[in-house]
């Protein structure tokens, strides 16, 4: 099957958790192609037989391009198998309240596009402390320590569970192999 992983980044974790996601479909034997959407000229997704889209939350809002994405090719996602990686701090927090608030913006996305994913995951980002200026870094260090994260500025800190997006993406993967298996052949 091929399957198309796109993403969006800012720090470049979402990048590093899209390649991830790309080699685990590879391993299952799938033809992948992956890119940046902030990039042109992408294949058109309605050409691929699964499609997985990797964006960050920062300041409370996924990137523009992944909302012009969504928007414009929200029929196409739509039509066949979709997945969904929303990466974010607040999903590791300590606080229910802050991770339902996380869980929130899919939901937000698919009101604001048209897009509804079939899969969603939620992986934590990371604390990129050694690349963020002094008044960033000090500013994450007092939310992180606020929500029970760490602390240490010395160096960056990876938050994400890399076993559970491993589940996740072969969920997908079935999905996709079922899907694809389940419809008739064309003669």
């Amino acid at each position: 099957m091929a399957i198309l992983v796109l993403y969006a980044t800012v720090e470049g974790h979402s990048r590093k958790i899209a390649e991830h996601v790309a080699a685990d479909l590879e391993t299952r034997g799938h033809m992948v192609v992956l890119g940046d959407l902030r990039e042109p000229g992408f294949a058109v997704p309605g050409r691929f037989d699964g499609i997985v889209l990797c964006a960050p939350i920062h300041i409370g809002r996924y990137p523009d391009p992944v909302i012009h994405f969504a928007t414009d090719w929200k029929d196409a996602l739509n039509s066949v198998p979709n997945a969904f990686v929303s990466v974010s701090l607040a999903i590791a927090s300590e606080s229910e309240e802050e991770r339902e608030h996380a869980r929130a913006y899919p939901l937000g996305l698919e009101k604001k596009t048209g897009y509804r994913p079939q899969f969603v995951h939620h992986a934590a980002g990371a604390l990129k402390y050694l690349e963020y200026d002094f008044f960033k870094r000090m500013m994450l260090r007092h939310i992180s320590a606020k929500e029970g994260g760490p602390v240490d500025t010395s160096r960056d800190h990876e938050l994400t569970d890399w076993d559970a997006l491993d589940r996740f993406v072969a969920d997908f993967s079935d999905l996709v192999v079922r899907t694809e298996d389940a419809e008739p052949s064309a003669i």
